[in-house]
């Protein structure tokens, strides 16, 4: 079998080309370079040359086949576009799945094919099996990294059973400290490299300073809500009503400063705001993108940070197991996470002709809309995913 590795010069793809060579596999290397840009970026310029220097003298240590492939018209059009379309619109995207959805697992995957690729291996710290299904196919599963600190199954929740044919993961049942001494071991470059921070092959940026590449700067008001505001509050204990987020106006609040335009800020934000003089910090509890107001409140316990439920439209809702695809009226229960690193959380799904609503147990902090909700089942298996609405 011939198998790909997306050698970015990083320690935990280097391990996982290392040992597809050590297991017998025909393995060839493909670096990808998806962006050229270096506005708003805090690394400074050529960081992927970098990278891709390391993975060639990690590809010639393993002694396999090294290959170059140019992706950054795909990864502009499939990723950076969409997130500059979701931070106009006041959401907040989560690049990384993107990436993966749209570029590894398919225009990268794409592109190792062409090189006579029968399947794709990346340094995800994740699992994956198979069996066959009661027809006779087989079908998939994403499962959680063994390293509870490193897992990284959230990054693949938009992957389909077709995506997932084809792919491997190496080091899921490996944790870090493991992976770090076998690249050691193995002498190659890479070993004591530091993990990469920031967007999926951007980097660490500057976020607003990267969003003014083609969203203006808007000076705005920065309003508080103060918790008097909570009191006596009729919020809607429906479904639908737990779902939405709270809806604030002028009025509510007192103007406390000024921001530079709400599209650069995220519900829960902290940092960034340079508002002082408060007992706690502050934090962003809400966006008005029509006003071009913020909303934020004092403390990590402010009432207007948390909600109990959130809504997925029909749309937006992704079965990386189809057979386990909910019926309208149907209710189960799940184990969700929000966003990377968060433990899961107890959940019920709940499917409606209008979405999917996820009901959890206890109140969940800066829920946002944009960012993936992610369902497991309760031996780590990962089930399905979706666009948190609103």
């Amino acid at each position: 079998m011939k198998v790909c590795i997306g050698l970015s010069g990083g320690v935990d793809s280097s391990v996982a080309a290392y040992l597809l060579k050590q297991q017998g596999y025909d393995v060839f290397a493909l670096f990808m370079q998806n962006w050229h840009d270096t506005e708003g970026t805090l690394h400074g310029d050529c960081e992927w040359e970098e990278d891709r220097s390391v993975a060639e003298m990690v590809a010639r240590k393993i002694g396999i086949p090294f290959h170059f492939v140019d992706l950054s018209d795909e990864y502009r059009k499939r990723v950076v576009d969409y997130m500059f379309s979701e931070y106009a619109k006041g959401r907040t995207p989560n690049p990384d799945v993107l990436c993966n959805r749209e570029i590894k697992f398919d225009a990268f995957l794409k592109a190792a094919e062409a090189l006579g690729a029968d399947m794709v291996a990346t340094g995800h710290y994740c699992r994956k099996d198979e069996f066959t299904g009661p027809d006779g196919n087989i079908i998939y599963r994403i499962l959680s990294g063994s390293d509870p600190n490193k897992d990284q199954s959230y990054f693949l929740c938009q992957l389909s059973q077709q995506q997932l044919s084809k792919a491997m993961f190496p080091i899921g049942d490996i944790c870090k400290p493991q992976v770090r001494q076998i690249a050691r071991d193995a002498g190659l470059q890479s070993a004591e490299k530091k993990d990469s921070q920031g967007i999926c092959f951007v980097g660490k940026v500057d976020l607003p300073v990267f969003l003014q590449q083609k969203l203006k700067a808007k000076e705005g008001d920065v309003i508080e809500i103060f918790r008097s505001h909570y009191e006596g509050l009729n919020v809607p204990e429906t479904l639908e009503g737990l779902a939405k987020p709270l809806k604030y106006s002028r009025d509510d609040g007192k103007v406390i400063g000024r921001h530079i335009g709400v599209q650069y800020y995220t519900i829960g934000q902290r940092k960034g705001l340079n508002i002082g003089g408060h007992a706690e910090p502050v934090f962003i509890i809400a966006n008005d993108v029509e006003n071009n107001i913020i909303y934020v409140g004092e403390g990590q316990s402010h009432p207007g940070l948390y909600r109990k439920a959130l809504k997925i439209r029909p749309e937006e809702i992704q079965w990386i197991r189809p057979d386990l695809c909910m019926a309208e009226g149907e209710e189960r229960r799940y184990l969700v996470r929000i966003r990377y690193r968060q433990p899961l959380q107890k959940a019920k799904l709940i499917s409606r002709a209008d979405g999917m609503y996820i009901l959890f147990d206890e109140a969940q902090r800066g829920i946002t809309p944009g960012q993936f909700a992610a369902w497991y089942a309760g031996d780590g298996e990962m089930i399905g995913s979706g666009v948190i609405s609103e």
